[in-house]
């Protein structure tokens, strides 16, 4: 079963087409980072207006790469939750129409089960149980796949997502947009152990909190203006990433689990997925990364999820929206 699947929940116009829900036969991701980068963070109103100028191009190169037509596919999907209302519009709206014109069933996917759903694309012997890490710039949950289409929400942020915090942090040091990559790639430069920055609710329950930390990275570069701003990436980045892997081990633990997904933009950082693999390497657990392309929003993850969704529950009704409250498992 060939499935187009499309993208459009914040800042990437992705189109792809998967068979069999394993088998990528192209991933064409027009991003926006541009166009945000002046204001440090997505505008929802330009971010709309991009796909909307963009998606029919992302759909046609996508056809193009994997040598097929709309007529060859089965099936059309689209993110329909959560995310930004008007750019998850874009994507559903194109998904109907080509529904409609091609008479193929439209399959609405959920933005987390996805994320989910990537390591299934970089690894095809991987199955359920296992426990996900899905952190990005809107998202930081652990989630629990007991079995395909079951899920459980084990723990999630409170406030800020850890992308969120990277992207303020950046701001503030003045790195630019996107800031996830821009600290990443200046931490390698500092010391992890300069400063002792808090560990956010690193022992009260499998929730997040990146907020506080984010304020007191602010606080520290105020009392100290001439600290090296490298050594401030490094010791910022490791607090997060020391809370998001701890976290993720203990509730593997809990589950009785033994293997661990992670998936988002922020599981392309270097020092997250290194700690990640030397963790399942002493405590005997298998670590799933899927490769940095599958990392960040992508459709790939969508079809994939689609093939799954029509087999198990059928179309979705055409009738159905975009939800930018979306939870898992609604």
């Amino acid at each position: 079963m060939r499935v187009l699947g499309i993208e459009t929940s914040c800042d990437e116009t992705a189109a792809a087409i998967v068979d069999d829900g394993r088998n990528i036969r192209s991933s064409v991701v027009a991003s926006q980072s541009d166009l945000h980068a002046r204001y440090g963070g997505v505008v929802p109103e330009i971010a709309s207006r991009a796909h909307v100028d963009l998606i029919n191009d992302v759909i046609a190169q996508s056809l193009v790469e994997a040598g097929t037509t709309l007529d060859e596919v089965d099936a059309v999907a689209a993110v329909h939750g959560p995310g930004l209302a008007g750019a998850l519009l874009v994507g559903v709206s194109a998904a109907k129409a080509i529904a409609i014109a091609t008479g193929r069933p439209y399959v609405g996917v959920n933005h987390h089960e996805a994320h989910v759903y990537a390591g299934l694309l970089e690894d095809p012997t991987l199955e359920p149980p296992f426990v996900t890490l899905v952190v990005s710039g809107g998202h930081t949950l652990l989630i629990a796949m007991d079995a395909h289409g079951s899920y459980r929400v084990l723990g999630q942020t409170v406030d800020d997502a850890a992308g969120e915090a990277f992207d303020k942090v950046a701001r503030f040091l003045g790195l630019g947009y996107p800031g996830g990559p821009a600290i990443d790639r200046l931490a390698l430069e500092g010391d992890r152990d300069a400063i002792a920055f808090p560990r956010p609710m690193l022992d009260d329950g499998n929730d997040f909190s990146f907020s506080g930390l984010k304020t007191a990275v602010v606080q520290y570069v105020r009392k100290h203006p001439d600290v090296e701003v490298a050594d401030v990436a490094a010791s910022f980045q490791a607090a997060v990433v020391d809370v998001l892997v701890t976290k993720l081990l203990r509730v593997a633990e809990e589950s009785g689990v033994e293997t661990l997904v992670i998936g988002g933009g922020v599981a392309a950082n270097s020092e997250l997925r290194t700690r990640l693999l030397d963790e399942g390497e002493t405590n005997g657990l298998r670590v799933i990364l899927p490769s940095i392309s599958l990392c960040t929003d992508n459709a790939a993850m969508v079809a994939s999820v689609a093939w799954w969704r029509l087999l198990a529950d059928g179309p979705t009704p055409l009738d159905g929206g975009a939800y930018p409250g979306l939870k898992l498992g609604a």
